[in-house]
């Protein structure tokens, strides 16, 4: 696996699927729970196209719903490679939902969801490195190794702060919050 490299665009994947009124909420909203169902099969395939082996998905970074997706809507998700270690690979999704009716497009959400790839007895496996083909590829491989740092820091800083927040010593914060004490 070692000489092993595959291009982002090998392996990118798009899945476009029509939101039906079984997805949707009592408002005709479709659940989040839907699109990310959707997004997590589209990062299954885009990282097992790129691996060659099975992949699991470990954590999803930054699922925000920019805007609302309804029933009628054509719902694409572009996926691809924006980095790899050494068996984790990272996939950026990015979700647009169409509106046929009224000729509209509308970007509903960007998040990364990061695999790891398994062997046939269960256990990781490496994966290929990435063929980086343009500025756009190496400017996202980038991104993914500042958001893993910022997520490090970010952790290691909530532990930190964890340890600090100790309930008596704080009441004074509980004043100004919506939340009342009765223990």
């Amino acid at each position: 696996m070692e000489d092993l490299w595959k291009s982002v665009s090998y392996s990118q994947t798009t899945l476009t699927e029509l939101m039906i009124p079984s997805y949707a909420n009592f408002g005709g909203k479709i659940h989040g729970g839907i699109l990310l169902s959707l997004m997590d099969k589209v990062a299954y395939a885009c990282a097992s196209k790129h691996a060659g082996n099975y992949c699991v998905t470990v954590s999803v970074d930054h699922v925000e719903f920019l805007q609302p997706v309804d029933v009628g809507e054509m719902v694409s998700m572009f996926a691809s490679i924006n980095y790899v270690g050494n068996t984790s690979l990272v996939v950026g999704i990015k979700v647009i939902a169409e509106n046929f009716k009224i000729g509209s497009v509308k970007h509903t959400n960007t998040s990364y969801f990061t695999m790891v790839a398994k062997d046939e007895n269960g256990q990781v496996t490496q994966v290929p490195g990435l063929i980086l083909e343009n500025r756009e590829d190496a400017r996202r491989f980038l991104e993914a190794i500042k958001r893993k740092e910022l997520r490090n820091t970010y952790k290691k800083e909530l532990d930190n702060a964890k340890t600090l927040l100790e309930v008596d010593s704080n009441k004074h914060i509980f004043l100004k919050e919506r939340c009342k004490i009765e223990f």
